[in-house]
């Protein structure tokens, strides 16, 4: 038998690192990074609003036409078509909130949104699963199911529920209810669900109440939200608007992103690529304050290039950190909370490619001052496919950003001039007492990489950091305890799903 296979064969490692570290949300205490001075930064708003009040944007549905032409825009209903003065705009997105808290089933693990408050978002939409042991494979309920206890136990991922991957095996009509269902009994952290439609998301509203108790519209804190999408250029479907204006009425969270591609979706250039996203932003969080003002909502960017030989989207580019900063100047601008994304890949294996990708838009993410860093784990191919082995290798960069943002202590105590002393010139400092009280913790310690020298490595099996990543998930999920739930609640969500589930089987939401 070759040292690879004894080592594939081997014990999980002792569960360390991440699982034994506490539920906390990250602060960035230091100041946002801004690539645009103010003057730039003005001239992109000022771009924006030129597209909103002269090329207008359209609103594919009939109830969102209304309210605006009641705010005062100016509608076209036959071409589904607005026109949005800068006036209007303004005045309507000023009474969104900065910051807002946005509940879990346990308190907690209740998350706040906005300031300097940063939050790490699981991968999603993904309809492929992926691991070293059955490789790709359209995802199924089991995956779904097996990335929500992941999302779990791993401190650093502050949402629960969300499409991890979708659940081919469950019928198209029924998964938002069996995801929900299943999110809010596997895991105990904040819940999204999509904003597809009013159906579905009033079945999401519906669960919420049975989880949290009636009257969840007119608490301050909301309980549920999602990620509304802008069919860019220009362009809010009737799917996306249906979600919007439930969750807003119900003052719950909007998520608003448009989703550029610069050169497809947009001109080639970022400046351009940038005006539009924020024209369609603006459009989104407005129509969230003219159906309830002050209902919860973020301004959400998704913008980077298009990879001009293939017409695909191209992630982890200098262009699309360039976006991710300039979203996050904009957002502060019109003070709102901003979402970026972070651990984009367009690698085909849990390799370099896949490592620097998703680096070049975690660091920017976190140097925006994003405040919800969404995909942040498992994303390859695109967003075609979740993996597993990068769930476990994403997830301790979000440790390290962590502890990163924690920042380091400077006194008398850390600065330590008398061991310096003690141990003056060609000495070394292993055996002091300010090493011995402190080396336990001191310093971050790695529960994937590993750092022995090259013959040890090679003993032990030569694991490369994927193999090592899929020891990892699968301890994981041996580490994974059922958060616990009022039997009264679990039997009233399974009845509702049960009963909804029959009279939505075959039937096409969207209608």
């Amino acid at each position: 038998m070759s040292k690879r296979r004894r080592s594939r064969n081997r014990a999980p490692r002792p569960k360390q690192g991440l699982l034994t570290q506490p539920f906390k949300q990250p602060v960035n205490q230091w100041s946002p990074f801004e690539i645009l001075n103010p003057d730039q930064l003005e001239t992109i708003h000022n771009a924006s609003l030129d597209i909103l009040e002269n090329t207008g944007i359209d609103f594919l549905d009939s109830e969102a036409l209304s309210i605006w032409e009641k705010a005062g825009a100016k509608v076209d209903h036959k071409a589904e078509h607005v026109w949005i003065d800068r006036g209007l705009l303004m005045e309507t997105i000023h009474k969104a909130p900065n910051q807002f808290t946005w509940r879990a089933r346990n308190p907690e693990k209740n998350i706040v949104v906005g300031g300097n408050h940063l939050v790490f978002g699981p991968n999603g939409g993904m309809v492929y699963a992926s691991d070293l042991d059955r490789g790709r494979r359209p995802g199924v309920l089991a995956d779904f199911k097996n990335f929500l206890k992941l999302t779990q136990v791993c401190p650093h991922i502050h949402f629960g529920p969300w499409e991890q991957v979708t659940a081919h095996d469950v019928p198209v009509s029924l998964r938002h209810l069996v995801r929900l269902n299943a999110g809010i009994h596997l895991t105990d952290k904040v819940v999204s669900e999509v904003a597809h439609g009013r159906i579905m998301t009033q079945d999401n509203l519906n669960m919420a109440k049975i989880l949290f108790g009636d009257g969840i519209e007119e608490q301050p804190d909301p309980v549920m939200g999602d990620v509304v999408n802008v069919n860019s250029p220009l362009r809010y479907d009737d799917r996306m608007l249906g979600g919007l204006i439930t969750y807003a009425r119900a003052n719950q969270v909007v998520i608003v992103t448009p989703f550029i591609l610069a050169g497809a979706m947009s001109p080639v250039t970022m400046a351009a690529a940038l005006a539009q996203q924020n024209a369609e932003a603006l459009a989104g969080v407005a129509l969230t304050q003219l159906v309830r003002p002050g209902a919860p909502v973020v301004y959400g960017g998704f913008t980077t290039n298009t990879d001009l030989k293939s017409g695909s989207p191209a992630f982890g580019t200098p262009e699309g950190a360039w976006a991710l900063f300039v979203g996050g100047q904009l957002a502060r601008y019109y003070n709102l909370p901003y979402r970026g994304s972070g651990g984009l890949s367009n690698a085909n294996a849990e390799d370099a490619q896949a490592a620097y990708e998703s680096m070049w838009n975690m660091w920017p993410c976190v140097l925006a001052h994003t405040n919800m860093m969404m995909h942040s784990v498992g994303w390859m191919e695109g967003g075609l496919t979740a993996s597993f082995e990068k769930f476990v290798i994403d997830a301790e960069n979000l440790a390290m950003f962590a502890k990163f943002l924690e920042g380091f202590p400077i006194d008398k105590d850390n600065l330590a001039l008398d061991m310096i002393d003690e141990v003056g010139p060609g000495g070394h400092h292993f055996g002091t007492p300010h090493t011995q009280a402190r080396y336990r913790d001191i310093f971050y310690q790695s529960e994937l990489a590993d750092r022995s020298p090259f013959g040890t490595w090679q003993e032990s099996g030569a694991q490369t950091t994927a193999q090592r990543a899929n020891d990892t998930w699968k301890a994981w999920l041996k580490a994974y305890e059922q958060p616990p739930l009022d039997p009264a609640i679990s039997e009233a969500l399974n009845a509702y799903v049960e009963k909804r589930s029959q009279e939505l089987e075959g039937k096409d939401l969207y209608q």
